[in-house]
């Protein structure tokens, strides 16, 4: 063999596939990431752009708008990561639009209502918070009014965002790259990382927010589609700040409930929310269990 074509051979062991032509996950991985930080350039200029001409700086700070942003940018860099990197079709992600889509978003959705129901009802027979009344004894109807319907949006686009690239993305070619729990757990572990970013966060946060990441995958394990993940994730979000008043990830929303922290931290989570107590574990045991009764006749 010639040294020219033994260059050529590692290159290509180096890059590519030994199964079929295309690159390994690792160069997939970094190539979608370079994908989505151009399109984040490209949107998020054009938001700056909009900025200079009307200079509203709330547009800067709007959670909605910044979703959304994000939305454009990771839904984008995915579509053309999977079609021209990864040489699958975008819906292979767990994106298919079968018979049981829409029920697995909305099953999904409820789920963390009981989980959420359960999580509160606990702290509030243990004296772990205070039960201060409800939104409307605070503020005017109006304003709640307006909220809820707001957040849920914004929490429909973080569940669509984060689910796409942890349990979508990143799950998959890791697993194809490594192995099945290689990706559950890294991409799982840098999902709780992200989030040290967050208001209040700690490293207990943290590996809080990446346990949840293991449950969000579970429901991915059990149907092999993103649907029942993103409905988890949109409810866990909305149930535990807009309805039961908890902060999530740190952030504190408009709740319907009011009350007051005053249980233990390791146990509570305090102000970075149930994510980063231990009564989070037996919540998500027992969102786990509903998912498993749920999808017991179709594994």
């Amino acid at each position: 063999m010639t040294q020219k074509s033994s260059s050529r051979s590692f290159i290509a062991k180096l890059f590519l596939s030994p199964h079929e032509r295309r690159l390994r996950a690792g160069w997939r991985l970094l190539a979608h990431g370079l994908i989505f930080g151009v399109l984040m350039l490209f949107f998020g200029g054009g938001l700056g752009v909009l900025f200079l001409f009307t200079g509203n700086e709330a547009l800067l700070n709007n959670q909605l708008v910044n979703q959304a942003i994000f939305m454009l940018a990771l839904t984008g860099s995915t579509y053309l990561a999977r079609r021209f990197v990864d040489r699958r079709p975008f819906t292979s992600l767990g994106l298919m639009w079968d018979a049981h889509a829409g029920r697995d978003l909305l099953v999904g959705f409820l789920i963390p209502a009981v989980l959420m129901g359960a999580i509160f009802g606990v702290e509030w027979a243990a004296g772990w918070l205070e039960f201060r009344g409800f939104a409307w004894d605070f503020g005017p109807v109006s304003t709640i009014a307006t909220t809820i319907p707001i957040m849920l949006f914004v929490f429909i686009l973080v569940g669509w965002n984060e689910e796409l690239l942890s349990r979508g993305y990143w799950l998959q070619n890791m697993a194809e790259g490594v192995n099945l729990p290689f990706g559950v757990g890294l991409s799982s572990l840098i999902f709780g990382l992200l989030h040290l970013g967050n208001p209040n966060a700690t490293w207990v946060a943290a590996l809080g927010v990446a346990l949840a990441g293991w449950f969000l995958a579970y429901g991915y394990l059990r149907t092999r589609q993103l649907w029942l993940p993103i409905g988890l994730h949109i409810g866990w979000n909305f149930f535990e700040s807009t309805i039961y008043g908890f902060p999530v990830s740190g952030l504190d929303t408009l709740g319907v409930l009011f009350h007051t922290n005053t249980g233990p931290e390791l146990i509570t989570g305090g102000a970075f929310g149930p994510e980063a107590g231990l009564i989070v574990i037996p919540g998500m045991l027992l969102g786990a269990g509903l998912v498993y009764l749920y999808t017991k006749n179709r594994v």
